[in-house]
């Protein structure tokens, strides 16, 4: 009897085991490999050698990116050296990255961005908004942009990371929301499900409450956002691998992929793979940006790619 149980709490285990195996399996692609796929042009831009985890344009073509994110269970190839804010400026036919210079008494050692956003006020003054993580904490960091240097205007420490005002959920059941941008019309949200391997298409409403309008499977594990304000297309960062990426071997070291999704409110929409490599040249992307024909792809910890289309 005793030998029965023993027998059947093995089996139980084992199939445990193997439904978490292959529930891991699915969210993270741990077997996928990709073709290369590459545009006519493309180069690494200097200076951009400790990774490039957001990006967002500005519609005059300045580009701002975030590096040197230091991440739990993330690799980091220059642990002592702290995050930047980098600019670059897209209607130059061979743009440079210039870091950007932060005033006003702000910890320039313990910064450690993340995510970015960019707003433009009524009287054309740049903010921006940027996910920091000093010593091991979250805060949304405001600055001012001015020249060749960021004013710090504001520290947001909060447990839901709001400032005063309301807080409230809009949207559950999203497997890792991470990457969420709006259309060009800010009627629609998009939120990147990275496990899921989703793009959540929702409507806003005038109150900023959401609904979801479709889900857009991809099967590869979406990251950060945007959207090209010309034609309305969103472009995703991609993981084809997101084993490689936790688990990280310089010998087989985790790939890239960069998806464009037209029509995207369509029945039909179409996605296009724009660049795909297996790690040779970019690891670990996380965004794809696009200006005028030029795209810039950053990763979470290694380079930049830069790529006329």
């Amino acid at each position: 009897m005793a030998k029965l149980l023993a027998l059947t709490v093995l089996g139980l285990l084992l199939a445990f085991l193997g439904e978490r195996f292959l529930t891991l399996r699915h969210q993270m692609n741990i077997f996928r490999q990709v073709d290369p796929v590459e545009p006519q042009s493309c180069y690494l831009i200097q200076g951009l050698e400790n990774g490039s985890e957001d990006i967002d344009i500005l519609p005059s073509g300045l580009a701002f990116l975030s590096t040197g994110l230091k991440y739990p269970g993330m690799p980091n190839l220059a642990p002592d050296k702290p995050g930047e804010i980098f600019l670059m400026d897209l209607n130059e036919d061979k743009p440079k990255a210039l870091a950007l210079s932060i005033r006003n008494r702000f910890d320039v050692q313990s910064f450690n961005p993340h995510g970015i956003s960019a707003f433009i006020d009524k009287d054309n003054t740049v903010y921006l908004y940027v996910v920091n993580h000093p010593h091991k904490k979250s805060t949304v960091e405001i600055f001012q942009f001015e020249g060749d240097s960021l004013i710090h205007l504001k520290t947001i420490t909060h447990e839901l990371l709001s400032s005063p005002g309301e807080v409230k959920e809009v949207a559950s059941g999203l497997g890792f929301a991470n990457g969420i941008t709006i259309s060009p019309d800010k009627k629609y949200i998009y939120v990147a499900a990275v496990t899921s391997h989703n793009i959540h298409v929702m409507r806003r409403h005038d109150n900023w409450n959401l609904t979801q309008e479709k889900v857009l499977h991809l099967g590869t594990l979406v990251d950060n956002l945007s959207v090209d304000p010309a034609t309305g297309d969103v472009w995703a960062g991609c993981h084809p691998n997101g084993m490689k990426l936790l688990l990280y071997d310089p010998a087989d070291p985790p790939g890239s992929e960069v998806l464009r999704i037209q029509n995207i409110l369509s029945q039909k929409p179409t996605v296009t793979v724009v660049y795909a490599n297996n790690g040779s040249i970019l690891q670990g992307s996380t965004v794809a940006a696009v200006y005028n024909q030029k795209m810039l792809v950053g990763t979470v910890f290694h380079r930049t790619l830069y790529c006329d289309l």
